[in-house]
């Protein structure tokens, strides 16, 4: 009965301190290289944003955000291939015969291909969004998804080959499957324009609302802190439509890439200032006259009715 007792304890136990111990040893180290890449692939993001942040430029480059996006990218290969290996060995350490789940594999993997049909094709897209270098780390940028809607837009956080991470301008993240995306509009490649419209009453002397926006432009460039952000100096284009009640015109000005909003933000300002100096009231759009109406109608109604 000793003998009959001691026989699996010392099977469990020779497991345990042979191919057990093998096998954890294994994961063990699968884990501290799958940390040591992350740490690495991280460190060299730091060290490529702090090289973008410490320069004399404003914006990034494009070979910064590039090697951002790619470092992010060969960090999440090496650890999927890290652990695709230490698995293969901890099946061949417990003594699993690799090479009899050759062919259950094969049914299996084409099983899982119709399946996975879209993890495969978000990789693909990945890939060529990766080697186009349609955008990277930093950009902003408004992405379309299969079905239509409203596009994701937003600045991109992080990308791989299977998802885009955005962070949109109110604080929302937004991740999109690369396989998914049928057309990117990047707002911060290489340039940007910033388009101010400025409707204003049809009584108002136009050729004098155009001076006015000229010189609003030029002392735009002129300030130091906007002439930084500014290509050149904002220009007016003219008349760009008209109405009944009012006259649209548009100044436009080239910004680096990603500061269009803030110049243009700062540009209307400085037009609503200027204008109204020269006595010229900005038109409100029909829908907000419709609305200002209605509101007043109802005031009336209810003046009348508690009369």
């Amino acid at each position: 009965m000793d003998v009959l007792s001691e026989g699996p304890v010392t099977d469990a136990l020779y497991w345990v301190r042979g191919p057990g111990l093998h096998a954890l040893l294994i994961v063990l180290g699968a884990v501290l290289l799958a940390r040591l890449v992350s740490w690495a692939g991280k460190r060299i993001t730091d060290r490529i944003d702090a090289a973008a942040t410490g320069s004399d430029a404003l914006v990034r480059s494009e070979a910064a955000k590039h090697r951002h996006s790619l470092t992010q990218v060969l960090t999440w290969a090496a650890i999927v291939l890290i652990w695709s290996i230490a698995i293969f060995f901890v099946l061949e350490t417990l003594g699993v015969p690799v090479t009899g789940l050759v062919a259950p594999a094969t049914v299996l993997g084409v099983g899982l291909g119709f399946g996975a049909q879209r993890i495969v094709g978000d990789v693909l897209a990945g890939f060529f969004l990766i080697t186009e270098r349609q955008y990277g780390f930093g950009d902003v940028v408004a992405i379309q998804v299969v079905g239509g809607g409203d596009p994701a837009e937003g600045t991109v956080e992080d990308v791989n080959l299977r998802i885009t991470r955005l962070r949109s301008v109110n604080g929302e993240v937004v991740i999109v499957p690369n396989g998914q995306i049928v057309k990117v509009v990047n707002l911060s490649r290489d340039w940007a324009r910033a388009v101010v419209d400025v409707p204003v009453p049809s009584s108002a002397d136009v050729n004098r609302v155009q001076q006015v926006l000229r010189e609003v432009g030029e002392r735009a460039f002129a300030d130091p802190r906007l002439h930084r952000l500014l290509l050149d100096a904002p220009s007016v284009m003219g008349v760009e439509s008209l109405a009944l009640d009012e006259v649209n015109l548009r100044i436009v000005a080239r910004t680096l890439p990603g500061k269009q909003f803030e110049v243009g933000r700062d540009l209307r300002a400085r037009v609503a200032l200027a204008l109204s100096r020269e006595g010229v009231s900005l038109r409100a759009t029909a829908q907000e006259d419709d609305v200002r109406d209605e509101a007043l109608a109802e005031d009336r109604a209810r003046s009348g009715g508690a009369a």
